[in-house]
């Protein structure tokens, strides 16, 4: 598809004619940064680590994958399709052009061909449910035919669009900007807010100040949901707080294992089998035979369980 859409010449931005094989890529050309137009910019997933890395790519062997744009012959412009993080990290470096490759179709075809191919990098589900929106509200596309375009199933197109329509407003910007992983945002923020809306809110002006990663939220969700309602309100004000108490109390839990060694690890749990074998007790007194089988076989495992572990008593305190 990449190659017919290519050989649709059109002299709109000087390429057609004039495109010569540039690093590898047929019809590639420097182009000014000025005149590309970054019409998708928002449905791309900040990634400053991603783009440091580029840049000191780039810096160290040059641009070696080209970016990809399109005509739009309604307005004339230039339309950056693919390449956005390249073009980051070349303003980086203060460069003034771009390697890019010029698709010569329409802007939506193009935009489909790339969420069908994703030439540079796998992109988020974030990022395809952005990108669909475009395609469907922007573009004026049906689901089927944004499938069909994307060489995707319908079911594909809806589970992005559910995804997307999961998330309110401020959440797919604290996605966008990478405040937050998509998983984090629809696994963890999207529940709590339909739960508690405010709460939802609380946590990501929070986390604009002090940044969770996703093991980090996890945890802290876990713990949330079982909180009672004071302590759920100084978690979402604080949530770095919470956490780096957390770590602490893990840290000092651990030290005190390996200061108490294996045996104060067995300790503990004999004293839990202690307290779980009174508890049974006390339900076995009223209990009459015959059992219900369930109940006898369970009874009959821990007869054998219960002579392994006296066995190892007897041999510890004879």
């Amino acid at each position: 598809m990449t190659d017919s859409l290519e050989s649709q010449t059109s002299n709109t931005h000087g390429f057609g004619a004039h495109e010569q094989s540039v690093g590898g890529y047929v019809g590639a050309r420097q182009v000014d940064l000025h005149r590309l137009e970054l019409r998708f910019e928002a449905t791309r997933i900040a990634d400053t680590a991603a783009v440091q890395r580029l840049t000191e790519s780039i810096r160290t062997s040059g641009q070696l994958v080209a970016c990809i744009a399109a005509d739009d012959q309604d307005s004339g412009a230039l339309v950056l399709i693919d390449g956005y993080r390249r073009l980051s990290a070349l303003k980086r470096l203060g460069a003034d052009t771009a390697l890019v490759q010029c698709w010569h179709c329409p802007v939506g075809p193009a935009l489909a061909q790339m969420l069908a191919h994703s030439f540079s990098r796998a992109f988020d589900p974030m990022e395809e449910a952005l990108m669909l929106r475009e395609l469907i509200d922007s573009l004026g596309l049906s689901q089927r035919e944004a499938a069909r375009q994307c060489a995707r199933d319908v079911s594909w197109v809806q589970r992005r669009l559910v995804l997307l329509g999961a998330l309110s407003q401020d959440l797919v910007q604290a996605v966008r900007s990478g405040g937050i992983s998509s998983w984090a945002g629809s696994r963890i923020v999207a529940p709590l807010a339909r739960a508690n809306s405010e709460h939802a809110s609380q946590l990501l002006a929070s986390m604009a100040s002090d940044h969770l990663s996703t093991r980090e939220l996890q945890a802290w969700f876990s713990h949330y949901q079982a909180a009672q309602h004071t302590q759920r309100q100084r978690m979402v004000e604080h949530p770095r707080l919470f956490i780096d108490s957390l770590n602490e109390r893990q840290s000092q839990s651990i030290a005190k294992d390996l200061r108490g060694g294996p045996e104060r690890e067995v300790a503990a749990e004999l004293g839990y089998l202690q307290a779980l074998l009174q508890r049974a007790h006390r339900r076995l007194v009223p209990l009459t035979a015959p059992l219900e089988p369930t109940l006898k076989g369970a009874c009959l495992r821990l007869h054998v369980a219960l002579e392994q572990v006296n066995n190892e008593l007897t041999r510890l305190v004879p």
